[in-house]
């Protein structure tokens, strides 16, 4: 183990970890991948995932296996559906070090490392049962393990080729060909560019391709015999053309969506790119010219946030892989800008202050001191949440940012960035346990008991704008997405009897409209963490931002 390794595995453990399992499978996309792992075990069916007891054929099988395996060890719990997101942010930090520290030094990898382990964006998907992140950490080790293995004076070169096949297999089990495009439109033009010898021989590469084939063909086989052409007609061009080419699933954005999306995920660290303007104008006045390293990241960041940018259909989760090169050439950047350094005769030197790195630290600071404050205003929306937790968090978030500050204008402000990394190591947790996320009952948790109370003779239970996606995970039972109110009139209009979950304010319309008359069993406060949005942070009103949830019978 390398020394830089213990210290980055304590930040991400800190980071990735802390508070994993406090908090509900959310109203999103997660509960998609927490159910179809439980339904795996349940079944006992490992090779076509179920949702909401139907096949989904959406994504691939990997991130299902890695969390039904989890959930076989942890129990059927949020901890086991989040483990492989945060274990892939893991593996990202140590990815991204190791390339810091061969294609750099020791420093630049230490901090590329922390930098990756403390970014606002990984931590938020991290938490989440999503396979974007496992995806983000299997792109990345292909990357750098094929440029390692085609670019480098490597002793073996044959284990890195074995390394990055596996790596592309295992990320198109995961989400399907992107796993291979997004490698293949970095890897192509870096080895076009550097137009170095490549040292491999036919059987290295040979032995890659078997490698990647064994990994990533065999399951899409299976599921083509036993669903038939439908399934791969479905999947390769339903869910993965029509996804990047139309807006089918995703609603139309512009071309530069993708730019606020990294500078808010690089966060707290966005400010520190200052350190660039610098070196950014001496290249466009010719005074300066970019290394082979900085050439190779920029094109690892560019090309695939270029693909990404001129989709129809962009999600932010999408450009996670963007944020490790990124990471080494801002890790790179400070280092240049902060380290001391021997001269002929022998003496150190030190850097006089350098105001990308002062005036970015101060920024960073400004902006703990920000969220703290606006996690305090929140407070009366975290009903889940005990208000001396959001107190103290937010305390703790704020005076991580002034700490920031006063280091940033002091004598030391060479150690800025790693008060940084330490004020993130402590914040992000802070944030996960006052704001989001409780270790008791969320109103998912307290809705899911109702139903299973209420189901006595087996009846139908339907969802109508709310829970439509995570009920089925904590109730165990199959439910109706109702999309209308004619859908739910008629759902309720069968003849026997029938549970529906909505908002309040839906059920008296419909009473009102439809002259429906039901029963109204329960009705609770909900906070819809997934759906918290700029002006919620900055005007949050309870009134608007808080749903009452009702749970219904048509008798």
């Amino acid at each position: 183990m390398h020394r830089i390794t213990l210290p980055l595995l304590v930040l991400a453990a800190v980071t990735f970890f802390a508070g994993l399992g406090r908090g509900a499978i959310t109203d999103s996309d997660e509960a998609f991948y927490a159910d179809s792992a439980r339904e795996m075990v349940v079944s006992g069916d490992w090779v076509t995932p179920y949702y909401n007891y139907e096949p989904r054929f959406q994504k691939p099988v990997l991130y299902y296996w890695l969390t039904a395996a989890a959930s076989l060890v942890l129990g059927d719990s949020e901890m086991a559906a989040r483990l492989w997101a945060a274990m892939a942010g893991l593996g990202l930090v140590l990815v991204t070090a190791a390339a810091g520290r061969r294609w750099y030094d020791e420093s630049t990898g230490l901090l590329a490392g922390a930098i990756v382990a403390t970014n606002f964006g990984y931590f938020s998907i991290g938490r989440m049962a999503l396979p974007d992140l496992p995806l983000a950490f299997c792109i990345t080790l292909a990357i750098w393990a094929a440029l390692v293995a085609t670019l480098e004076q490597e002793r073996s070169p044959r284990k890195f080729v074995v390394l990055a096949a596996l790596a592309l297999g295992l990320g198109f089990l995961t989400k399907g060909p992107v796993g291979l495009i997004i490698p293949v439109i970095v890897i192509v033009p870096v080895l076009m560019i550097e137009r170095r010898s490549i040292a491999l021989t036919p059987s290295d590469l040979l032995l890659g391709f078997v490698v990647m084939i064994a990994v990533a063909v065999p399951w899409y086989v299976v599921m083509w015999f036993r669903h038939g052409n439908e399934y791969l007609q479905g999947f390769f061009i339903g869910d993965n053309f029509d996804r990047f080419a139309t807006d089918r699933f995703n609603d139309p954005r512009p071309w530069w969506f993708y730019f606020p999306i990294v500078a808010g995920g690089l966060l707290p660290w966005t400010p520190l790119a200052l350190v660039w303007m610098g070196p950014l104008t001496q290249w466009v006045r010719r005074r300066r010219d970019l290394s082979t390293i900085d050439l190779r990241l920029l094109l690892w960041a560019a090309l695939p946030l270029a693909f990404y940018s001129l989709s129809v259909g962009k999600q932010p989760r999408y450009i996670l892989p963007v944020l490790p090169p990124l990471a080494l050439l801002l890790a790179s950047s400070i280092v240049e800008r902060t380290q001391e350094w021997r001269g002929f005769d022998g003496a150190r030197s030190r850097p006089r202050r350098a105001t990308g790195i002062v005036v970015g630290s101060l920024l960073s600071g400004a902006f703990f001191v920000a969220l703290g404050g606006l996690l305090y205003r929140v407070q009366p929306l975290l009903i889940n949440v005990a208000p001396i937790f959001t107190q103290v968090a937010a305390g703790i978030i704020a005076a991580s940012g002034l700490l920031i500050g006063l280091f940033a204008i002091s004598s030391h402000w060479r150690t800025a960035p790693v008060v940084i990394a330490l004020a993130a190591a402590v914040s992000l947790p802070a944030l996960q346990y006052g704001g989001w996320s409780s270790g008791g009952d969320d109103t998912i948790r307290q809705m899911a008991r109702l139903v299973q109370q209420q189901r006595t003779a087996h009846e139908a239970v339907g969802t109508y704008q709310v829970f439509v996606r995570n009920l089925v995970f904590y109730a165990h039972t199959r439910t109706t997405d109702i999309i209308t109110d004619e859908q739910a009139a008629q759902f309720l209009a069968q003849a026997g009897r029938a549970l529906m979950v909505a908002p309040a304010d839906v059920v008296d319309r419909l009473e009102r409209e439809r002259g429906l008359t039901l029963v109204r069993i329960a009705e609770l406060p909900y906070f819809n963490e997934a759906g918290v949005r700029v002006r919620t942070l900055l005007w949050p009103d309870a009134a608007r931002d808080l749903t009452r949830v009702v749970l219904v019978a048509n008798r």
